[in-house]
């Protein structure tokens, strides 16, 4: 049986984006289900658009969400060359002359002021999209021989005429698409540089990748990567495209829409739980058979079923995802927590610190934030004291023993029995005259925390 490779191939024009993160997780556990390889290769033939560290920062952030290629331009195969775009050019050339020779391409001499005057004219003839036509130019063979010379021109690809490109999709079933509704097209620029649409078909076949998933903005683009496939007597891949991502109200994901953010790197920064993000993502667009959503990294490969992926729609819901962060958090080893908070305080107050207040945070950040409340404690709080008696009555029998959280919560109990009072009505003017918070982890191990001065010095001030 041929050995499964799929791949994720950006473009270094941005930082990882939730939905490219969520491109490479899909074609990495795919892969990887089949005991396969996952392959990273770099789409930087748009130099203008390319951003400095943005190959680094790719694999950077997958790195960090658990997502480990195969190979890449760091870690590569040589029998199947770079893996960088802009360093197989050679390639790219060779196959174009293969189709040059057999007339299956030819080289396209317009200006492009005079491809957009064919665009007008279409427009005018009410032609509902553009389909260029080889034949509209009228030029002198000296002047195509002063634009050959010059290398004024681009090369198309030849269509044949009423062909119609089908494919299986793993996720939509049959499409179909006719040529004639897509016309001759642009397969190497007049830079010299290959369209997308062509050379992502020479690295695929050369790199031997067996199935692409790809989000369904690429639909589009199949059909022509068809015809370069059958132009080349190449076998094609198995295609499947992802359904998109979008916001709570159903709006597509744009990375204008700041509410949300939208980049692995801000995630990271924040300190959320990387195998969070992976699992969270692994649910957005695709489900375990046993509706199973808490997942191992292993559990995940292992269920990878791509008959489940979704034919609707994913919605980006930031607040399921900080769930998943909060589940994982619990489960994070107290001293790994420990290692990122760089707290002044000693081995055993961290301990009972951090396993405080990792049982609701979601991300190391908010760990840390918490953190202030004891290395800069406050001095008074703006918020009211919604009952006196209560505060009153608990420092009362917190004197009473030695301070400890045992005695600390017995105080509280017995502050409950007198005043017969429970839930907010207890907790509320305890929380706040001690701590000066209004929210808070386990009462009694917030109050410890802060130690027995302060705590006494803050609760004098109401008696």
């Amino acid at each position: 049986m041929k050995t499964v490779r799929t791949r994720y191939a950006p473009s270094p024009t941005g930082y990882l984006h939730i939905g490219g993160a969520r491109t490479a997780l899909f074609n990495y556990l795919f892969a990887k289900h089949f005991k396969g390889d996952f392959v990273f290769r770099l789409e930087d033939t748009d130099v203008a658009r390319n951003v400095e560290g943005g190959e680094k920062s790719q694999l950077d952030n997958l790195a960090w969400l658990g997502i480990i290629p195969d190979e890449s331009p760091l870690n590569p195969n040589k029998k199947y060359g770079f893996y960088r775009q802009s360093e197989r050019l050679d390639i790219y050339q060779k196959v174009i002359n293969k189709l040059l020779a057999k007339n299956l391409a030819y080289k396209a001499y317009d200006t492009p002021e005079e491809l957009e005057l064919q665009r007008k004219e279409q427009e005018e003839a009410k032609i509902a999209s553009f389909r260029y036509d080889e034949n509209w130019l009228k030029i002198s063979d000296e002047e195509r021989k002063k634009r050959d010379d010059n290398n004024q021109y681009s090369i198309r690809l030849r269509l044949k005429k009423n062909v119609v490109y089908a494919w299986n999709d793993l996720v939509r079933g049959k499409i179909e698409v006719n040529s004639d509704d897509i016309g001759d097209f642009v397969i190497m620029k007049s830079d010299g540089y290959p369209t997308y649409n062509f050379a992502v078909v020479v690295d695929d076949h050369m790199m031997e990748i067996t199935h692409v998933l790809r989000g369904e903005e690429h639909i589009t683009n199949t059909p022509k990567q068809l015809a370069i496939y059958e132009a080349l007597n190449w076998d094609m891949p198995i295609f499947g495209h992802l359904t998109i991502i979008t916001n709570m109200e159903g709006k597509k994901l744009s990375k204008r829409d700041k509410t949300l953010k939208q980049f692995i790197e801000d995630y990271k920064n924040e300190g959320y739980q990387p195998h969070a993000i992976f699992n969270f993502l692994s649910l957005l667009g695709w489900t375990s058979k046993d509706s199973k959503e808490i997942m191992s990294h292993a559990e995940l490969i292992e269920n990878f079923d791509y008959e489940r992926l979704s034919k609707s729609p994913s919605k980006f819901d930031i607040v399921k995802m900080e769930w998943f962060s909060k589940q994982y958090m619990k489960k994070t080893d107290n001293q790994e927590i420990i290692s990122q908070i760089n707290s002044p305080f000693s081995a055993e107050w961290n301990e009972l610190f951090v396993d405080t207040y990792k049982q609701s945070a979601a991300t190391i950040n908010e760990i840390k934030n918490n953190l202030l409340i004891y290395t800069s404690p406050k001095k008074e709080t703006n918020l009211e004291i919604p009952n006196l008696e209560v505060v009153q009555t608990f420092f009362s029998y917190l004197k009473e023993g030695s301070f400890s959280i045992e005695n600390i919560q017995l105080a509280i109990e017995k502050t409950k029995q007198k005043l017969n009072l429970k839930g907010k009505d207890l907790f509320m003017p305890i929380r706040i005259a001690s701590t000066l918070e209004e929210h808070g982890p386990e009462l009694a191990k917030a109050i410890f925390l802060f130690g027995k001065e302060i705590i006494f010095e803050r609760l004098s001030k109401w008696n």
